[in-house]
């Protein structure tokens, strides 16, 4: 049998951690903030799993990536946008409870 090295197995594990991270979190991991650690990234996506659908994370993984829109979501009249908006801050208060506590 061959000997596999320790730095195959850990490339080989970060690669599957990657390839299953979530909507959220992978979103997270690319933004371009200097505060982004994987672990606070990975307690996101949990919390985002228990509180939204995945039609629901994809639409706020957008977020990470273009923040205005968070805005103008915020400010749509619409009865669907208001509906994920109050879904989007409850989302965003547990995390915010739950994950800056962990990190």
């Amino acid at each position: 049998m061959p000997k596999i090295h320790a730095a195959t197995v850990a490339l080989l594990l970060g690669m599957t951690a990657s390839a299953y991270a979530g909507t959220l979190e992978r979103a997270c991991r690319a933004s371009d903030r200097t505060e982004v650690d994987p672990a606070l990234c990975r307690c996101i996506q949990h919390v985002a799993d228990g509180m939204l659908s995945p039609p629901e994370q994809r639409r706020a993984a957008r977020f990470f990536a273009d923040p205005h829109l968070s805005q103008e979501l915020r400010q749509s009249d619409r009865p669907g946008d208001e509906r994920f908006w109050e879904r989007y801050k409850t989302f965003g208060a547990a995390a915010a409870a739950r994950c800056v506590r962990q990190v």
